[in-house]
């Protein structure tokens, strides 16, 4: 890996001795649940060259997922290095942008990682977000009445960090004490990077408990819940530099990063932010004529769907919405607060739902031999389906609540299960189509419950700016727009959580005077999908359904839980 540093450094004093002028370049690293991906963006936000490389995940139990902080790092040298070979003309990096999951990433006081498998599995360092081992944990954080859960919705999720690092001072305690630095994944790479043991805001206020309004960490909150170790020492494991979206990490490219990278050292990256938020910063500059408005955002989400999906909005003023994340000030656009909503599985809901079915295998046997999709395959079925009748009516006896892994927001319950209302003895291939299709709006009826919470506080949204994987099908997107009664835009730039990680790397590089300016000059919007509303009456039955499936099912739950109560033995 050496080489290629070297290789690209030869060939800049080549060109630069010869007189030849180098485009500039930002490069945004962006490291998903599955992949890491780097790509390189002209300073006007266009991607000339891009790599995705894929990254392992071990279930060792159910409700457990764990990585390898070296195995993701090799993910993104290599991804990094192939994108820069795609190049075909004269090209520098001026700056480097990270964004990756909010997962939990434990090292040594060397910086080797330690492992976080209950088995003692070695390279696995690393506990994803979607990762549900520290339950208990986090009930009994819940129960404290903690100040600090005000800024998480009033209720924290087994997703965010202290829960997890509960989990394994309990569970794993010599690998707890052993521990030098738990970073979140974004962090991870910057101090990959860089050398720079500085936090960002945003991992740190939105997963980790940081009060970023008031720059400090709660003391109290840590000491009571069971980690007043960290207290002790000042947080300097987790963290006492923490540096705002747009600032620098410090130091610059590391001499041993760039020959990984390939890169020449010296290049200024910015500090780190989640992915979701990442997608945010790639979305929120589409609504805008060169310049951000507080009107503008006031009036905006930002939808970002992959294996679960993030919901993004900002105001001036802090607004506290239950259920939902936040408010975290400067989390993501500077000088504003955040509001974080979410569900845990829609891309991951929809694959299951599909693989599950008797057809699914079948199907996507068709769509690889026909060079299509399995999802373009069912969208055909239900067009045909739906001939001469709604867009989206013939579910109209079947109905899905959506949360098979818990809800995210807004009812901030991750001990919530799916339901499926309508089943036959019937599993034909349009069997499938319609309860795909009844997936699709249960997913939209989340996200309107989402909108609807957030209003109801102060927001006055009706406009989603979405993107990611969900957002290339056309169905999706046209019960989304249908569910909610909201415009739908979608950015030029389709992969906006890459281009958010690139306009991070444009601000580092000094090239914009702050992040709104990059974000209003580096993101263009592209289609536009408006709601329907002739149906407008048929979703809002449908949703009124779903909301009865949720409180049958907190009815029923409790039920059971004081029968169980009853019944057990003293």
């Amino acid at each position: 890996m050496q080489t290629s540093g070297l290789f690209f450094s030869h060939v800049l004093f080549v060109f630069l001795s010869s007189g030849c002028r180098f485009m500039d370049l930002v490069l945004g690293i962006d490291v998903g649940t599955g992949s890491a991906r780097a790509g390189l963006f002209t300073l006007d936000g266009r991607k000339r060259a891009s790599c995705v490389r894929a990254i392992r995940t071990w279930t060792p139990r159910a409700g457990y997922a764990q990585q390898s902080s070296q195995n993701i790092w090799e993910a993104v040298c290599e991804a990094t290095r192939n994108a820069l070979a795609m190049l075909d003309e004269p090209c520098q990096v001026i700056g480097i942008g990270f964004d990756a999951t909010c997962s939990l990433v434990v090292l040594d006081a060397q910086g080797h990682g330690l492992s976080v498998d209950p088995d003692g599995a070695p390279e696995q360092d690393v506990i994803l977000w979607a990762d549900h081992r520290a339950l208990e944990e986090t009930r009994d954080i819940n129960n404290g009445g903690h100040d600090v859960l005000r800024y998480v919705g009033g209720t924290m999720s087994p997703e965010m960090e202290t829960p997890k690092l509960l989990w394994l001072k309990r569970h794993l305690p010599g690998i707890y004490e052993k521990a030098a630095h738990f970073f979140d994944l974004p962090d991870f790479l910057t101090w990959r990077a860089t050398g720079s043991l500085s936090r960002s805001a945003c991992s740190t206020a939105c997963k980790w408990t940081y009060l970023a309004h008031e720059n400090r960490w709660d003391e109290e909150y840590f000491q009571s819940i069971g980690l007043e170790d960290l207290a002790a020492d000042g947080f300097s494991r987790i963290g006492n530099d923490i540096r705002p979206l747009g600032a620098l990490s410090e130091g610059g490219l590391s001499a041993k990063a760039s020959s990984e990278l390939g890169l020449p050292s010296g290049i200024p990256v910015g500090v780190s932010a989640i992915d979701a938020h990442a997608g945010g910063i790639g979305l929120f500059g589409i609504n805008t004529e060169g310049s951000l408005s507080d009107d503008q955002l006031e009036r905006s989400i930002s939808l970002i769907c992959g294996t679960s999906s993030c919901h993004m909005a900002v105001s001036k003023e802090a607004r506290f919405v239950p259920g939902v994340w936040g408010p975290y000030w400067n989390a993501m656009v500077p000088e504003m607060w955040l509001n974080e909503a979410g569900q845990s599985a829609t891309g991951a809901l929809i694959d299951f739902m599909i693989s599950s079915h008797t057809f699914g295998p079948t199907l996507r046997e068709e769509a690889k031999e026909a060079g299509t999709s399995v999802y373009a395959l069912l969208n055909a079925r239900i067009e045909k389906l739906e001939r001469d009748r709604l867009p989206g009516s013939i579910t109209a006896g079947l109905h899905v609540f959506p949360d098979f892994h818990g809800n995210r927001s807004p009812h901030a319950d991750p001990d919530l299960t799916g339901m499926i209302s309508g089943l036959t003895l019937s599993d034909t291939v349009d069997d499938l189509a319609r309860l795909y299709l009844a997936t699709l709006q249960g997913l939209a009826y989340g996200t309107k419950d989402i909108i609807e919470a957030l209003n109801t506080q102060g927001y006055r949204i009706d406009t989603i700016l979405a993107t990611g994987g969900s957002t290339k099908n056309p169905v999706f997107l046209r019960e989304h727009a249908n569910a909610t009664g909201c415009r739908i835009l979608l950015p030029a730039e389709p992969d906006s959580v890459l281009l958010g990680a690139a306009i991070l790397g444009a601000v580092a590089s000094g090239t914009y005077t702050d992040l709104p300016q990059a974000m209003a000059r580096m993101s263009h919007a592209g289609d536009e999908i408006l709601p329907d509303p002739g149906v407008a009456a048929y979703h809002a039955a449908k949703r009124n359904i779903t909301q009865d499936m949720y409180s049958r099912q907190i009815t029923w739950r409790q039920q059971m839980r004081d029968v169980l109560q009853k019944e057990s033995p003293p």
